[in-house]
């Protein structure tokens, strides 16, 4: 197998294996946490314009399975594992993680030091990088070269992954597992319809949603509240996505009127939080290195219960900047951020993690069914 490098914006290079498909891409350089769902990390929307670093060593010993995928298409800049699969074991594999990679047109690395990379990032935070691969050499670490990799920025990223939502129906997906919380009255979506936004949407929120009985409607993420009044939804989901939420003043706009009509329900998830919160007077900022993995735990505080969570963001509503109109409804217990509201005035609520996680953790799942009971209100 040939060479690749990866080169960070500080200079720092690290030497191993190429995998997927050959060339240089430049990206921001992130690292996940999760034991399992890779194949959700490859095909999530949230990861555009981003190089992604596993830090479980081994990856691809399932293979990749389309049915299972949370977009259209891979959305990342670049991929690093420790260590991969070559041979999968299970009996839905159709390829293999390397041809996956190449199929996608992604280019890869192996066989570096994962943990010394990570160690890295949440030291000096998330930085740039450049991953060469098909080459024994790597290129001169110059002013030159170091300067375009600090110049990389993500830009207009809820815009470059519209469209990516899966076409075909998911009704046939296994029904969820039972929440405490739920019961056949609180659960039912039948003949409820609800708008869903496609910020860069997550296949399994709509899954979500249809195992509970819902019409779901995808709209664009340019999407006016006029055109939202006249399709006569029961409620409106706001999905996540990658990118920078300030960035998106149109949307926020158009949120913002939604909030002031206040008559139809709303569920924020991800990016969906932040733009919510946004259109309601908080603050975003950006974090050191984000919160990336399926092992994140947070506090309801209104009940005192932690949940693990799943998580994939690299910004966060301002704690302080949540008006008096709202209040924190869960906090990271890492490190104290927001990681949900709750809305005094209007139906809405949101959360900065993934309720609708796979391959999990589920024990947030019951939040669909809280948004369902405001649909029969």
């Amino acid at each position: 197998m040939k060479k690749a490098f990866l080169i960070l914006a500080d200079g720092t290079v690290f030497e191993g294996t190429s995998i997927g498909a050959e060339g240089s891409v430049i990206g921001e350089t992130v690292f996940t946490t999760g034991m399992t769902g890779y194949l959700e990390t490859l095909t999530d929307p949230s990861y555009y314009g981003q190089i992604v670093t596993q830090t479980f060593p081994l990856i691809g010993n399932y293979g990749m399975i389309p049915e299972d995928y949370e977009s259209k298409k891979c959305h990342i800049r670049g991929y690093i594992v420790r260590e991969l699969c070559e041979t999968p074991s299970n009996f839905r594999c159709a390829l293999t993680l390397d041809e996956f990679l190449k199929k996608q047109n992604i280019v890869g690395i192996c066989a570096i030091d994962t943990r010394r990379l990570t160690k890295i990032l949440r030291e000096a935070g998330v930085m740039n990088g450049m991953i060469v691969s098909g080459t024994d050499t790597c290129p001169p670490i110059d002013e030159k070269l170091l300067s375009e990799i600090k110049n990389y920025r993500i830009e207009n990223a809820v815009k470059n992954v519209q469209n990516s939502m899966i076409d075909q129906p998911l009704k046939n997906a296994v029904e969820p597992e039972k929440s405490a919380f739920y019961t056949k009255d609180f659960a039912d979506g039948r003949g409820k319809t609800v708008a869903l936004f496609d910020f860069g949407a997550k296949a399994n929120i709509q899954r979500e949603l249809e195992r509970r009985g819902c019409t779901v409607k995808v709209v664009p993420y340019n999407t006016t509240f006029e055109q939202i009044k006249e399709m006569k939804v029961d409620g409106v989901m706001l999905s996540n996505g990658p990118g920078d939420p300030a960035e998106n003043t149109g949307v926020i706009e158009e949120i913002k009127k939604l909030c002031l009509y206040k008559k139809i329900p709303v569920f924020g998830i991800c990016l969906g939080h932040q733009m919510l919160a946004l259109a309601n007077g908080a603050k975003t900022v950006k974090l050191k290195y984000g919160h990336r993995g399926g092992n994140h735990p947070v506090k309801e505080l209104k009940t005192g219960r932690v949940y693990i969570s799943s998580q994939n963001h690299g910004y966060a509503v301002e704690n302080r900047s949540v008006p008096a109109s709202a209040e924190l409804s869960f906090v990271n217990c890492n490190d104290g951020t927001c990681e949900g509201i709750s809305y005094k005035d209007i139906p809405a609520f949101s959360v900065q993690f993934h309720p609708e996680a796979c391959g999990g953790p589920h024990d947030t799942n019951f939040l669909f069914d809280r948004f369902i009971k405001m649909l029969s209100r």
